[in-house]
């Protein structure tokens, strides 16, 4: 591609100049060839065990390899009026039949194991991705069997910064800082129901020029509220109903793990009805054993379905927020948001599915969270581009692909006569999403698996292309 990752990356420093290149080599192969292995993305053995040698080398470090990635992200970041810093957190399963990697540990029970894995992407509004910003992984040491209430007690007695869940603050920390970086940009920090940590809501947001940080977070909990009887969910419904909407329901279907929450069972695809309201409360602080929390003023906003199919769950987005709600459009701008948050789930797919992050074999999790770090790189690409092709489908394929890449998928896809002038970008996705499996019609867009898989067919026919194509003959 045109605006590889070469380029991206060529301000890596590990205080050596071949690090920096062999970086910038390795993301340039494993983009072009995502679904395969590092064996089989590298054309030639040196190659292979150059990356090999690099994911192990002293020098090389997750942050190192993800700096200029950071640093051209708050560059795409500072030219957007206003984006969504999505936060959240994934299971990297690598369970081996055999010898276990030195440093993982176990998942959800003793014969899983692996670690997590804790991002802050950057989303347009459109749902273009900007890049990776943060993340945070972590090995469990040992599962502890308690009861329920042993559970409890031990959650209410540890202070936040001993839990898993310090990582929800240490990710709002570091949306203040690209928003403090990008002062002309409205950034918003969207989470999940698993960031609904008291917590949270009290972490300092503003920066020195007077600009803030803004919070919307999915609320798990109906919490009390400090200037009178009651909770949070009836405040919201007791407040009059602001607009109608449409919202459309994708179809669920069970996981082999099944668990008992709600949200998570199968359902049909359909279009909800839902009621838009919208309130601002004061949250009652609860009680911590080691230090007092203030109480905290917030902005709620209500989406709920009113006449749910039978036997469905119904829709109802509870969102908890700093960002204005004075109008009606202020708030139907907030429910726009939200749902921008469900491309980070796309991003981890990618990464899983597409990129195979928990398929490459290492011995030792430092090796494998260097690897996990170049191929989080790989998965935002493959996401803007795809997003990229739909929000500007007019654009030159040139400012992404080489001649040499479209013209040999144009003519595997269509066998005709090449064009005079360049194909539009969209055109060009749609054609290597179908090397991929993706059926063209003019009502559907691609998506990131049938473009991963073409990406990698994309590779093999630039490559003959150069090679035997009509430009070498003399």
């Amino acid at each position: 591609m045109s605006e590889s990752l070469l380029e991206e990356l060529s301000e890596a420093r590990f205080g050596d100049l071949r690090l920096s290149k062999r970086l910038g080599k390795i993301a340039d192969c494993l983009e072009k060839k995502p679904n395969l292995s590092i064996p089989g993305a590298t054309e030639k053995r040196a190659e292979m065990e150059a990356a090999y040698r690099f994911f192990d080398n002293g020098k090389v470090t997750p942050v190192a390899i993800l700096e200029p990635h950071v640093a051209a992200t708050r560059q795409r970041i500072a030219a957007a009026e206003v984006v969504l810093l999505v936060q959240d957190t994934t299971e990297l399963d690598l369970t081996r039949p055999d010898q276990q990697v030195q440093g993982v540990g176990p998942l959800d029970c003793e014969t899983r194991f692996g670690m997590h894995y804790h991002p802050l992407i950057a989303f347009r509004p459109d749902g273009l991705c900007l890049g990776s910003l943060w993340s945070k992984t972590w090995a469990r040491e040992a599962i502890v069997k308690r009861t329920e209430a042993e559970k409890v007690k031990q959650r209410k007695a540890k202070p936040i910064e001993e839990k898993e869940s310090i990582r929800w603050l240490e990710g709002v920390r570091a949306a203040r800082e690209v928003a403090e970086a990008c002062p002309q940009t409205q950034c918003v920090c969207v989470a999940d129901s698993e960031a609904d940590i008291y917590e949270l809501f009290t972490e300092p947001r503003a920066f020195r020029d007077g600009g803030e940080l803004h919070l919307l977070i999915r609320a798990c909990q109906d919490r009390a509220l400090s200037e009178a009887e009651g909770c949070l969910l009836a405040a919201a419904r007791a407040t009059p109903c602001l607009a109608h909407n449409s919202v459309d329901v994708s179809a669920r279907r069970p996981k082999i793990r099944i668990r008992e929450i709600k949200r998570e069972a199968a359902s049909e695809a359909r279009i909800a009805e839902v009621e838009i309201r919208a309130t601002t409360v004061t949250l009652q602080p609860p009680p911590r054993p080691d230090r007092k929390l203030l109480a905290v003023t917030i902005n709620v906003v209500l989406v709920e379905e009113v006449n749910p199919p039978a036997g469905a769950e119904p829709i109802q987005w509870l969102l908890i927020t700093t960002l204005p709600i004075s109008n009606v459009n202020e708030v139907l701008l907030i429910v726009q948001y939200y749902p921008i948050r469900w491309q980070i789930e796309v991003y981890f797919r990618t990464l899983k599915s597409g990129c195979r992050v928990e398929s490459r074999y290492f011995e030792r999790v430092g090796r494998l969270s260097n690897c996990l770090a170049v191929y989080s790189i790989v998965a935002w690409k493959i996401l803007y581009l795809c997003r990229l092709s739909r929000e500007c489908p007019d654009l030159d394929c040139e400012v992404v692909f080489e001649p040499a890449e479209w013209k040999a998928v144009y003519m595997a896809v269509r066998s005709k006569e090449l064009p005079t002038t360049p194909p539009s970008l969209n055109e060009i996705v749609r054609m290597i999403a179908s090397l991929g499996g993706y059926v063209i019609r003019k009502s559907t867009q691609p998506g990131t698996q049938t473009l991963w898989i073409g990406l990698q067919r994309l590779h093999d026919l630039a490559t003959a292309w150069k090679v035997f194509g009509p430009e070498t003959r003399k």
